[in-house]
């Protein structure tokens, strides 16, 4: 069989993963995730124009430029926990789903993963740590490279990205012969390793962290890695590019989205009695001051 033949890997239905009911958040499934275009709605309309950014001016030229700006890791140099405050100022302009400072949403799903899993503690850290890449936009980064779900760039965009048929009209990849056909600048089940990604804080906190040689497992770092990979994880796009290996980490990454979309609420968790615990996890697995 040649290279171009091969079959993709299986599918996993997104669907076999997820509560039939969130408790914690105390809405209907289908309640979340809602991108319906309403221009009379601030928060669906401050949504909508961030993603047409997003998709505008992610190119495979701006994310190398951006690996090139940020993996070099001299922007700052903080402790987890001062970087999870700090998010406190910081509402996401992608989301439909919440308009609290994400720091609330970190320990939302963290506390929701320690009810469920209480003797996984790097899971509970995953949970509370996994948006923490958004740090980027306190350093003059537009949130449209910084938040929101990320797809490959490189090859064509996946049928299920959000605003897919209106948002991507001007981006100069989609004119570009190199970057616009199925496999693009890849191979077929070439991995997810081997594909690049739209900028923003899945990645950027990914490599932070194995940057600073973080004990976390492996599990956790493709959690946070790919967790905003929507159309992958729950459109089931690109999986012509996927290994069987990559369907272990879907299976992992499922299992994660359930917290993290599933428990945004405007029920506030009492941060300050949460943080020693969450501390101590820190200190266990990507202790002291960090290099970001």
């Amino acid at each position: 069989m040649s290279l171009t033949e091969r079959s993709p890997v299986s599918v996993i239905d997104p669907s076999e993963h997820l509560r039939p009911e969130p408790i914690y958040a105390g809405k209907a499934l289908n309640a979340f995730r809602n991108y319906e275009v309403d221009d009379e709605d601030p928060i669906k309309r401050r949504v909508r124009e961030t993603y047409h950014k997003m998709h505008t001016f992610q190119t495979v030229e701006f994310v190398k430029g951006r690996m090139e700006k940020w993996l070099k890791f001299d922007h700052l140099k903080a402790t987890m926990m001062d970087v999870l405050v700090k998010l406190n100022e910081l509402v996401d302009e992608s989301d439909p789903d919440t308009d609290v400072p994400n720091i609330v949403h970190a320990f939302q799903t963290a506390e929701r993963i320690r009810r469920d899993h209480p003797d996984d503690d790097w899971f509970h850290l995953t949970g509370l740590i996994h948006d923490a890449g958004k740090v980027m936009a306190f350093f003059g980064e537009p949130q449209w490279a910084v938040v929101g779900d990320t797809f490959v760039v490189g090859c064509e965009w996946g049928d299920s990205i959000v605003y897919r048929e209106t948002s991507f009209k001007d981006n100069p990849d989609g004119q570009n012969c190199k970057y616009n056909s199925k496999y693009g600048i890849y191979e077929p089940n070439c991995g997810l390793d081997n594909l690049v990604m739209s900028w923003g804080h899945d990645e950027y906190l990914y490599r932070m962290l194995k940057h600073n040689n973080t004990k976390l497992p492996e599990k956790a770092l493709n959690m946070i890695r790919f967790h905003s990979f929507y159309p992958w994880h729950a459109g089931g796009d690109y999986r012509h590019l996927c290994t069987e290996k990559d369907e272990e980490t879907l299976k992992a990454v499922l299992e994660f989205n359930k917290y993290d979309l599933y428990t945004k609420s405007d029920e506030i968790p009492d941060i300050e009695s949460l943080k020693p615990y969450y501390q101590s996890l820190i200190d266990k697995y990507i202790p002291g001051v960090l290099n970001w």
